[in-house]
């Protein structure tokens, strides 16, 4: 008789039961009141009995509703609860990640989400923005920030994003030193440079152009760039979306 039996009948009945209102049932259960009445019509005319007794006023259920109700509850939380389980570890992620990435608050963020949607996951995580190759032993993954093509290595890299960037400084500098026209003009004015990534050497720009600039503060952070920018320390080449914020 299961086979002429649909599962969505017996969670009607149920639900129905439970809230002596087709309604109420239908609200839980996020369909329309028609759809539970017609799946409880079915399924009486397919048991060829009477599971609820309707009235203008009430609704109670006979005893082969309260029969069939008490029967079918454990097997319908047993499938839920098996359901449940598979969906939480079946395709979840789980297990240690260990990560490096720059120190970007929007990285960061990204990776509370991450963490927040795969609650199996431990994280260590290290922020570094130009990790040295023979250091990453024991390092599942290594997100990394450069400027210009990769240098030969034996990493597996793969170009995830690509960031405009543009030259920025503060109105008083600019005041200060000149608006900088030509890329002559900019090697004579002080700028902010990278540490470790090709030395803080050369800039880049558009069609292949080359550019060593003046710098007396040099870090490997953005943050920190970024704030020298504004203390008027320097020019610097910050991505589009870091400026201003």
């Amino acid at each position: 008789m299961i086979e002429n039996v649909e599962l969505q009948w017996l969670l009607s009945f149920q639900a129905v039961y439970e809230h002596l209102s087709f309604k109420r049932a239908a609200e839980q259960l996020q369909l329309p009141t028609s759809n539970v009445s017609r799946h409880v019509a079915l399924l009486e005319q397919q048991l060829n009995l009477r599971l609820l007794e309707r009235t203008t006023r009430k609704m109670v259920a006979t005893s082969a509703g309260k029969q069939l109700y008490h029967s079918i509850r454990p097997l319908t939380q047993a499938m839920d609860d098996a359901l449940e389980e598979v969906s939480m570890h079946g395709e979840s992620l789980s297990g240690h990640l260990k990560l490096i990435m720059p120190d970007l608050p929007f990285m960061a963020e990204i990776m509370a989400d991450f963490c927040l949607q795969h609650p199996q996951i431990q994280l260590s995580c290290d922020t570094q923005l130009n990790p040295a190759e023979g250091l990453l032993d024991g390092f599942d993954l290594v997100l990394r920030f450069g400027r210009g093509p990769l240098e030969d290595s034996g990493w597996i890299a793969k170009e995830l994003i690509r960031w405009p960037s543009c030259v920025v400084a503060t109105p008083q500098l600019v005041q200060q030193h000149g608006y900088p026209c030509s890329l002559e003009a900019l090697s004579k004015a002080p700028c902010i440079t990278t540490l470790s990534i090709l030395q803080g050497m050369p800039w880049r720009f558009k069609g292949d152009q080359k550019l060593q600039v003046r710098s007396a503060f040099k870090v490997n952070s953005g943050q920190m760039a970024k704030a020298a920018v504004r203390k008027g320390l320097g020019f610097a080449i910050l991505p589009r979306h870091a400026w201003p914020g």
